[in-house]
């Protein structure tokens, strides 16, 4: 068909008949149907046309809801006349014809318009045709607002209202596209096919009321599609695909009756702090000048500390996701799942450390995941080069094949052996298939049988023989030097490993040691993932990441389909850098003595972040997004065509006048419009629809191949894998050549001279690499996600123990120093990014909190030194004073109080966070300082502990154990000493009398304040109850001793002016 168009673009759909005739010198320059438009009616499924002002039509300003202009006139004029969506009621815009119900309307005159509907009803019934008049989706074709002059609607009867005319023949013409600017059309033409032409384009048809009749039926019933929570079986006929639409998840604000007290008591609390240091600084005390001055700093140095803490906390929210959308959405039946690939990732470092059979159950969780095996792969990172893990490893590939299916097949949860099997539940619940019973004994024994198999192999671990570590085939294992050892990549399951017992294919499961070499920095974690990053991108390159810990498995088979939800979700997804779950923690005692579930952080600060610009990266439970990961800018955020003028109030609109006048643009808008008059850059729309084009996901390189490698490294696979934003395995590359390269970037020297760990990956510079790489990508725009399932996505083992706690949070406080001492400190590093104000302020609490030790240290000795000499902090107290003193601690206690009602947390997993936040300030925060300032200054290394896993000599038996360390001295000494004072003081004030009463009261309550908070650390130190160690007797003699001596020498029993001599009125001569 060959036509006449003068310049003009005709596009158009092949299957609907349905064309759009475009002037170019109108709109400057020539769109396609998707950049026109780009949403679809939620209704009648045609696309939302554009109005004569070349803006997206909008029917509802206040959600915006796709519908199309018919649609929009339809369900003014005979349906509900509100929105579908929100419920709110039509508004009239400009064009439609004025309906019973309409406001008085001053924003415009559109006099034309006002009683259309009159007119089209008296058209019809005298037998008048009825034309539209170029409404985009409504009829045969559209054009621009202003026409030539020459152009005339034929007049031809095309369509009528209810029926077709009789007098209207087969032969004609249905649509009709004149020529732009001839008086005498000369044109082609196809015949109208009545029951297609009537259904499409008669507006108010039979068909037509049909379609509306039946589709608010739909509407009424809920459009219940999705079984949630099972049922009978759905009609098929119903609009399964409406339900796939809507977003996969929601934000749930925390309530105003809860969220607004909280916020009113920050407020009072600031202002009672404001009096509190007024009054603090304006009455000094002349007697005790050192300790007023010593306690005034630290105060100042506590609120600072607690307004960095307390405001990223204003917007706390939570999440909701909708797991049957995305079904719906991206697994359709009877195609391929459409989910994007994942690459999950675990690292373990000393076997004897982190037992093989803890990181085997990790392992075994990520293959039954409920997830499409062809895109989940798994790689384990052995950072020690250790043949037990390997052959560990090799163990649990083989025995995944028999503990997946039974996973699959009966749909048990978690699909973690060891914890599946130690559930103190009924098993038979809700199981009514026949076999369970009988497959879950046998899968029991072959657990069991697998448990001794890794136990056989960890015992001959204890002894490495002379000549190193031998291989089956009596090659010598390449591990045997841990400081020296080539690169290892093991393929065990997957596309050319071994299926399961049942002929299904397993997962993806790759071994991975990188190469070490002396004298190369390699490090640590940080390098190890950087290595799996590489490695992966050469094997599988999935879009989206899983790192966790090897303690760490998945609790929740559904995790990844949680954290897909936010990942591909259309709208919001693709600004996401990670999806962050909680911490949940197994084999911790009743009464958490040692607050290693962090519940306070992982259910109140976490939750304040997230309605922010995300919460932080806690190190494991995370999913990334790989292009987050390589350094990019967040995408760019682009207006919504719907955010224009009529979706905002009237006063704070820019424009003058009416919403959608053209007098309200600039001069600067007219000039960018101009320069879009380019030919040259029109598009050929109806052949990109004929064809079926598509855009293409290949992020263009701006910059060369050179400065590509500069930045990635010299290996042009992965650096072609870097430009794929959906990820993909080159094709044209075979298998041998993909296993060289993976080889290669895990070498100890690809990152020389390249961005990796400065930019690139997981950033180098800190023990805590967790904090530093978030905090980069923050920087660069991405925001975080936080996602709390109902049942936990992971759980994990900690350190139940003293002493190990303390070594642990003293890696954490090692690695906010070292970021501190930094080039990123968040207090200086990212400005003129993308990072949130709030959000930075959470960011310099996480790196500054080490330093708030000191001034606890100086502030939890006060209270003893105040007791022994008899002096105080603050002069005598007045009724003012008092009146302050008790609205701060009943802000400081209300505050608590409805943290905990929002959050979620109980009582006294609270409490137990205040008690070890002390605990950790006064030890393992300070010696954290201490080796950081060593490290960054002297150049003196400090390595940290690897945390001891949990064992298996029964419940809770490391609570008890007891393991010397350094960093007991300071609170054991604090501890004592301001018990030593208590007993001073109440002896003193007994000595002196009932006077001496009152001042003593405020000494004792900080006294005891300290005690409390050590408390837990005091029932740690005494063991079981049947023994104490014998290196805290010889402290607690040591420092007592000493104290005694001190008080001795300050002699409280004797008065400070010596001791008074009164006449006693005897004659003593006599």
């Amino acid at each position: 068909m060959v036509m006449d168009t003068r310049g003009r673009l005709v596009a158009g759909s092949h299957n609907r008949n349905e064309f759009v005739l475009i002037n170019a010198d109108e709109i400057g320059r020539i769109k396609s149907v998707q950049e026109l438009s780009g949403q679809k009616c939620q209704i009648c499924g045609d696309e939302v046309e554009i109005t004569v002002d070349g803006e997206l039509f909008v029917a509802c300003n206040e959600c915006a809801f796709p519908v199309c202009r018919t649609c929009y006139e339809y369900e003014r004029k005979e349906g509900s006349q509100s929105c579908p969506q929100c419920k709110t009621r039509y508004k009239r815009l400009k064009g439609s014809p004025r309906v019973e119900g309409d406001e008085e309307e001053d924003e415009f005159d559109d006099l034309e318009h006002e009683f259309d509907y009159i007119n089209n009803d008296a058209q019809n019934a005298s037998g008048t045709p009825f034309v539209h008049s170029g409404n985009a989706g409504s009829t045969g074709f559209t054009t621009s607002s202003t026409h030539d002059s020459s152009f005339r609607v034929p007049e031809t009867s095309l369509l009528t209202y209810d029926e077709e005319d009789s007098q209207i023949s087969y032969d004609n013409n249905a649509i009709i596209l004149p020529p732009h600017g001839t008086s005498a059309p000369s044109v082609h033409y196809r015949p109208m096919v009545p029951e297609k032409d009537i259904a499409l384009y008669g507006y108010g048809s039979v068909a037509w009321k049909d379609r509306m009749e039946e589709w608010k039926k739909r509407k009424n019933d809920k459009l219940q599609v999705v079984k949630h929570d099972g049922g009978d079986e759905l009609d098929p006929d119903l609009p399964m695909m409406d339900e796939g639409r809507q977003p996969l998840s929601r934000k749930k604000p925390i309530s105003p009756s809860k969220i607004n007290p909280y916020r009113m008591i920050i407020i009072l609390r600031l202002v009672v702090l404001g009096l509190f240091f007024h009054y603090r600084i304006l009455h000094p005390v002349p007697d005790a000048y050192g300790l007023w001055i010593t306690s005034v700093i630290c105060e100042i140095w506590f609120a600072v500390s607690w307004i960095l803490d307390q405001f990223p906390k204003w917007y706390p929210i939570e999440r909701e996701t909708y797991l049957d959308r995305l079904s719906l959405r991206y697994e359709k039946e009877g195609k391929p799942s459409e989910l994007a690939d994942i690459d999950i990732f675990v690292s373990t470092v000393d076997p004897m450390k982190e037992p093989p059979l803890i990181t085997a159950n990790t392992v075994l969780s990520i293959l039954a995941v409920d997830y499409p095996v062809d895109k989940v792969a798994c790689y384990m990172s052995d950072d020690g080069a250790a043949m037990l893990t390997f052959e560990a490893l090799r163990e649990t590939s083989e025995f995944a094949r028999k503990w997946v299916p039974f996973c699959k097949k009966f749909n048990i949860e978690p699909r973690a052996p060891e914890w599946y099997f130690s559930q103190k539940i009924d098993y038979l619940k809700d199981k009514v298939h026949p076999a369970f019973v009988g497959e879950r004994r046998a899968m029991k024994r072959e657990y069991e049988e697998f448990k001794v198999r890794i136990n056989s192999l960890v015992a001959m671990a204890e002894k490495v023989p002379e000549d190193g570590w031998t291989m089956h085939d009596g090659t010598p294992w390449p591990g045997n030097n841990v400081r020296d050892h080539p690169g290892m990549i093991q393929v065990f399951l997957g596309d050319e490993g071994l299926p399961d017992v049942e002929g299904n294919l397993l997962p993806r499961l790759v071994y991975v040691s990188r190469e070490k070499r002396p004298g190369f920095e390699h490090h640590k974690k940080a390098g190890a993932m950087n290595s799996l990053i590489r490695v992966s991108a050469v094997m599988s390159n999935a879009p989206y990441l899983l790192n966790v810990d090897c303690d760490h498995y998945i609790n929740n088979s559904k995790a990844l389909r949680e954290a897909m939800c936010f990942m591909m979700d259309p709208t919001s997804g693709k600004k996401v850098c990670y999806v962050q779950f909680p911490q949940r923690f197994d084999g911790i005692d009743r009464h958490d003595r040692y607050s290693n579930r962090n519940v306070v952080f992982f259910d109140i600060n976490m939750k304040g972040l997230d309605g922010l610009q995300g919460p932080i990266y806690v190190g494991t439970g995370c999913v990334f997004r790989r292009q987050a990961l390589y350094g990019f800018d967040a995408p760019a955020k682009k207006k919504s065509p719907s955010k224009t003028c009529n979706c905002w109030p009237k006063w704070c609109c820019l424009c003058c006048g009416p919403r959608n006048n053209k007098r309200g643009k600039t001069k600067k808008d007219k000039k960018k419009k101009s320069k879009h008059r380019d030919a040259s850059k029109q598009i050929h729309a109806l052949e990109a629809i004929e064809e079926g084009i598509e855009e293409t996901k290949i992020i263009t390189p701006l910059i060369s191949q050179e400065k590509l490698e500069k930045k990635f490294g010299q290996s042009p696979v992965f650096v072609a894998s870097t430009l794929q934003q959906d990820g993909g395995v080159l094709k044209d590359v075979n298998s041998l050549s993909l296993l060289k390269e993976a080889s290669h970037v895990i070498s100890c020297g690809y990152e020389d001279k390249t961005e990796w760990g400065k930019e690139v990956g997981w950033i180098y510079g800190s023990v805590t690499e967790d904090i530093l790489t978030g905090f980069k990508m923050h920087c660069h725009g991405w925001r975080s996600v936080y996602c709390i399932p109902k049942r936990p996505a992971f759980k994990g083992s900690a350190p139940i123990n003293l002493s190990d706690r303390l070594h642990q949070v003293l890696r954490w406080a090692l690695g906010s120093v070292e970021i501190f001492m930094s080039k990123h400190c968040p207090i200086w590093y990212g400005y003129g990014g993308g990072l949130n104000w709030l959000e930075r302020l959470s960011y310099i609490n996480s790196v500054i909190y080490p330093w708030t030790s000191i001034p606890l240290i100086v502030y939890c000795t006060l209270p003893a030194i105040c007791l022994l000499t008899g002096k105080f902090i603050v002069p005598e107290i007045s009724n003012y004073a008092s009146i302050i003193f008790m609205a701060l601690f009943i802000s400081i206690a209300a505050t608590g109080v409805l943290e905990m009602q929002w959050g979620g947390v109980p009582i006294d997993d609270w409490w137990r966070n205040e008690q070890f936040w002390v605990i950790g300030g006064v030890s393992a925060h300070f010696f954290a300082l201490f080796q950081g300032l060593l490290k960054v200054l002297a150049g003196v290394s400090t390595n940290f502990t690897v945390t001891s896993k949990g064992g298996d000599d029964g419940a809770f038996s490391e609570l008890y154990l007891f393991k010397w360390t350094s960093l007991l001295i300071p609170p054991i000494t604090l501890l004592l000493l301001n018990i030593v004072a208590v007993v001073a003081g109440v002896a003193n004030a007994i000595n002196n009398g009932y006077d001496s009463w009152g001042p003593l009261f405020g000494k004792l309550f900080f006294a005891i304040w300290v005690i409390m908070h050590l408390y837990p650390f005091l029932k740690g130190l005494m063991g079981k109850q049947d023994r104490v160690p014998t290196v805290i007797i010889i402290w607690s003699i040591l420092l007592t001793s000493i104290m005694t001596l001190l008080w001795v020498r300050i002699n409280p029993f004797v008065s400070r002016d010596g001791p008074i001599l009164e006449i006693c009125g005897l004659n003593c001569d006599d």
